[in-house]
């Protein structure tokens, strides 16, 4: 079993990372500016394909005239990636049923750019590691740990008994994120699209955080909330 990376950055990342195999790579016929690529695919075979049959095999990605097929994305089961040596201010991202593919891809990025230990998921109702999400994530899934989880209420437990400390973000919490204390390890928990946290998911929780918005818009995306909560964990590890 393979999966296709698509795109310029994604492709490079891959190959650079050097986290699973590539197998072929496609690129478009004529294509100028992949000489990075071409050089990291050293020893991988490489054919060049018309737009066309590119578009074919992506299945509708956007893969700017870079196709990469792979080994799959090596993931985690929880229950093996709780007894790693986590540092003392480990950050992990738990995401409760995240089911857009472009908010998973992104969420990744910005765990990998604040420099998050993994991104844990569930194995239902949670976006699939797709040719979408990974060009969402631009690279960033080749050097983070991917986890799944068959129940993430469960899988909090296990964090908690690990040494984490659960901090949700919910849009009606009193408590604001900057307010709070997120020094220590933390798993930091982003609802679902629309839906946000589960009622469990949020009853197993240490700490509810809200982020604060003073324009017309009243909500904010999955992804953005993630990103804000991330680059807030990363100022205090930083300023103390």
């Amino acid at each position: 079993m393979t999966e296709w990376v698509a795109g310029r950055t994604p492709v490079l990342e891959s190959l650079r990372a050097g986290r699973r195999a590539g197998r072929k790579l496609f690129l478009l016929q004529g294509a100028k500016g992949l000489d990075a690529i071409r050089s990291l695919a050293s020893g991988i075979p490489v054919v060049e394909r018309s737009r066309r049959e590119l578009d074919a095999l992506a299945h509708g990605a956007v893969h700017q005239g870079v196709l990469l097929e792979a080994d799959p994305l090596p993931v985690a089961r929880l229950e093996d990636w709780i007894g790693n040596a986590f540092p003392d201010d480990a950050v992990a991202v738990a995401l409760d049923e995240i089911e857009d593919p472009h908010n998973f891809g992104a969420i990744v990025r910005s765990a990998a750019a604040c420099g998050a230990c993994g991104v844990i998921f569930g194995k239902r109702r949670a976006a699939p590691l797709s040719p979408a999400s990974l060009k969402s994530a631009a690279g960033a899934m080749e050097y983070i740990d991917l986890v799944r989880v068959s129940n993430l209420v469960r899988g909090l437990g296990l964090l908690k008994e690990a040494g984490f400390w659960i901090a949700a973000l919910d849009a009606a919490a009193p408590t604001v994120l900057w307010d709070a204390d997120l020094r220590g390890r933390i798993a930091l928990v982003v609802g679902s699209e629309g839906r946000g946290l589960r009622r469990l998911v949020r009853t197993a929780s240490d700490l509810l955080l809200s982020i604060p918005v003073s324009g017309p818009i009243t909500s904010l995306n999955a992804s953005v909330s993630a990103a804000i909560a991330l680059a807030e964990c990363a100022r205090q590890r930083r300023h103390g």
